[in-house]
């Protein structure tokens, strides 16, 4: 990566960037916790829930989502699966592995966590489009 000097508005808007986003982590954490699930099972049936063209997806993809090792997600899954978030189904098209989905409860779950989220991220204005006009 060049060493470069940027415009000091450059790194305002990047440090108020990620103060946002320090804000919206912890807000996140703290609103799954009072639902009753850990921050980690938030971002798992999210990850599911979430994954683009479909309503299901493998341990490995969520990994993928989630930045974590296969091992750990099978683990996260495993949790997930004992509180009736989450349920496993056998993936036709691979014996090798499963496909993860939502249960009902996992749905509802969801559903009002993100509904608040999606508040907190209007509230917080995340906008970097006026990085290029900077530079």
């Amino acid at each position: 990566m060049p060493n470069q000097s940027l415009p000091k508005a450059v790194y305002e808007q990047l440090a108020d960037f990620r103060y946002k986003l320090r804000i919206f982590i912890h807000f996140s954490e703290n609103a799954a916790r009072e639902v009753g699930l850990t921050p980690q099972q938030h971002q798992l049936i999210l990850a599911v829930q979430g994954y683009p063209g479909r309503d299901y997806a493998t341990i490995s993809e969520v990994a993928e989502k989630l930045q974590i090792t296969h091992h750990a997600c099978v683990g996260l899954v495993t949790r997930c699966e004992k509180s009736a978030l989450v349920k496993r189904r056998p993936n036709p098209a691979d014996a090798r592995s499963v496909h993860i989905a939502l249960t009902d409860k996992g749905i509802e779950l969801l559903g009002r966590l993100s509904a608040v989220h999606l508040m907190q991220l209007q509230n917080l204005q995340f906008d970097l489009t006026s990085v290029e006009d900077i530079l």
